[in-house]
């Protein structure tokens, strides 16, 4: 009697560690994210100074801008893209998020659509996915209830990228145009933009939902055309000119 009830103790503490196992594993394929995006406006145009245009600038703008984006997802796209305009706050010039701003990702076929507004113009980029080359650390944080690996890389060269992905959602996709790690990414930075984007909250989708292709329309480009003309339109703009194309190529 005392050696059928040590076996059945076992066997149900064996069903429980498997039970536990089993829920720890499951896996996140479909959903929303919210993202929180800030960005220090006085570091990014160098205006901590105190000649008076600094002042002036600091006098009637805010030194953080907040928004908030929205990125829909599924193993086989992504759609990021801002949820509202904040007309409560003050931008500088050319600092203002666009609502016409988009990106879709198509991961099945390693694919990236977007529109997006550069001052006056509306580019629609059409190429392959960038193949950035990530490093992955040994350090990790909690973001919006998800374990996140830190990754990092390079774009245009020389700005450094920070990326906080988690393998619990199995979606090589992120926000804006940045992809191909082993997961989501939930947390990235930008030092030389002193730009930050984190994920607030999550909401799990059906993991069949579709993510609806946007209508999306500009002047067609890719991503080395644009760069280009980036570089071109702004290369009298002085300090300021290329932190405008990083913007951009985000």
């Amino acid at each position: 009697m005392l050696l059928a009830m040590k076996n059945m103790f076992f066997f149900s503490l064996v069903m429980l560690l498997t039970i536990q196992a089993s829920a720890q594993v499951n896996f996140v394929e479909a959903g929303k994210v919210y993202f929180e995006k800030r960005v220090n406006q006085y570091q990014l145009l160098d205006i901590d100074h105190d000649n008076e245009w600094a002042q002036l600038m600091k006098k009637n703008m805010p030194k953080i801008t907040v928004n908030n984006y929205l990125l829909t997802f599924n193993k086989q796209h992504s759609l990021y893209q801002l949820i509202k305009e904040n007309d409560d706050t003050k931008y500088i010039f050319g600092m203002k998020p666009s609502a016409n701003d988009k990106i879709w990702i198509d991961l099945s076929n390693n694919s990236i659509t977007m529109q997006r507004d550069v001052f006056e113009q509306t580019y629609l980029l059409q190429d392959s996915l960038r193949k950035l080359e990530w490093k992955i650390t040994g350090e990790t944080r909690e973001i919006a209830g998800f374990e996140c690996k830190k990754a990092v890389t390079k774009i245009c060269d020389s700005v450094y990228v920070v990326a906080f992905y988690t393998d619990q959602i199995p979606v090589s996709s992120g926000p804006e145009s940045f992809s191909g790690l082993p997961g989501l990414i939930l947390g990235l930075a930008v030092p030389r933009l002193y730009t930050t984007w984190f994920a607030t909250k999550l909401e799990l989708t059906a993991p069949n939902a579709s993510v609806a292709a946007p209508k999306l329309k500009g002047k067609l480009t890719n991503w080395q055309s644009l760069q280009k003309d980036l570089n071109k339109g702004m290369s009298d703009w002085g300090k300021s000119g290329p932190k405008y194309v990083w913007n951009a190529l985000l």
